[in-house]
């Protein structure tokens, strides 16, 4: 089994539960979502993709991120689980690996996989199955009506108290204070499962 592979890296995860965790990340070619503010374009968008896309086997990847000794695998995308997993998953348990999923949750995904971060977009309609066996869910703020939007779309499956709900600004926005203070207030004055969020690993200047 073969993956067709943007990058791999050793890291740190730079958002979440999970924030500041030595990681090891692959990232997968392909994406049917296609945001257009999409800060991996380059997994998808022809005027970025690579005439030659690179594939690397199960047992090439599990070794690679077995030698970084990362305390858990993220693999992400693009969108990751338009490919079939299960053989990914299998091989990075196989050598004592965590593995952890960045996803739109439009796609099934493994029941393997350890811990499921699910950033569901406008631009597709997520699985309610995976809205509702997200670990976290992480809702890009890149309008001021993002976040009612996404109350009046999941309802109940959005506000569970059991589970973080992150607001990331859109990175362009990142210095927008009417972005910020939107996420601030939301936070601030409703509280739980609201939590500000932040792509830390780039302040560190690190993919």
């Amino acid at each position: 089994m073969q993956y067709p592979v943007s990058e791999h890296f050793a890291s740190f995860q730079g958002e979440g539960m999970h924030l500041g965790r030595s990681s090891y990340f692959i990232r997968l070619f392909g994406c049917p979502v296609k945001c257009p503010w999409c800060d991996s374009a380059e997994t998808w968008h022809p005027d970025f993709k690579p005439k030659s896309v690179p594939r690397m086997s199960v047992e090439e990847l599990a070794t690679l991120a077995n030698a970084a000794q990362p305390e858990f695998v993220v693999i992400t995308g693009g969108e990751p689980a338009i490919h079939r997993l299960e053989p990914l998953v299998d091989a990075f348990h196989g050598v004592g690996l965590p593995v952890h999923i960045e996803t739109s949750g439009t796609f099934a995904i493994p029941e393997s996989i350890d811990w499921v971060t699910v950033s569901p977009k406008v631009y597709r309609d997520p699985l309610p199955e995976l809205i509702e066996r997200a670990d976290e869910l992480k809702l890009i703020v890149e309008n001021p009506d993002s976040i009612k939007y996404w109350e009046d779309k999941l309802g109940d499956g959005l506000l569970r108290a059991d589970r973080p709900v992150w607001l990331h600004p859109e990175w362009s926005l990142r210095g927008e204070l009417k972005t910020l203070k939107l996420i601030a207030d939301t936070v601030s004055g409703r509280g739980a499962p609201f939590r500000a969020g932040w792509q830390l690993h780039k302040l560190y200047q690190v993919r």
